[in-house]
C-alpha cells in the first residue's frame, strides 16, 4: 500500500486539540484496512517526525434520517498517533 493512501486527512476537533496540546498526540483518518506498522510508517516518511507509538478505532458511521428516510454514513478508521518528545506535526501551518 502507498503511503499516500494510508493517511487520508487530519481529524481537527476540540479533543484531538487539547490532546495535541496536552501529550503530543496527534489524530488522523487513516484506510480502514491499514495496520498500525503501515500508519507509524506513512506518517514517519510524510512528515518527517518520529513515532512513538500508534492506537487505532473502528469508528461505526452513524444512522440518520432525513423525514421518513433513514441512511447510513460510512465506517471508518481513525489513528492516534504519539510522537516523541522534540517532533511535532502542525496542519495550519502556512
Amino acid at each position: 500500500m502507498n503511503i499516500y493512501d494510508v493517511i487520508k486527512k487530519p481529524v481537527i476537533t476540540e479533543k484531538s486539540t487539547l490532546e495535541k496540546d496536552a501529550r503530543n498526540v496527534v489524530t488522523v483518518s487513516v484506510n480502514p484496512s491499514a495496520n498500525k506498522i503501515q500508519i507509524k510508517e506513512a506518517a514517519e516518511k510524510l512528515f518527517n517526525v518520529e513515532v512513538k507509538f500508534v492506537r487505532t478505532v473502528n469508528v461505526a458511521g452513524k444512522v440518520k434520517r432525513v423525514g421518513r428516510n433513514i441512511g447510513k454514513r460510512s465506517n471508518w478508521k481513525k489513528a492516534y498517533i504519539t510522537l516523541n518528545a522534540g517532533s511535532n506535526i502542525d496542519f495550519f501551518e502556512l
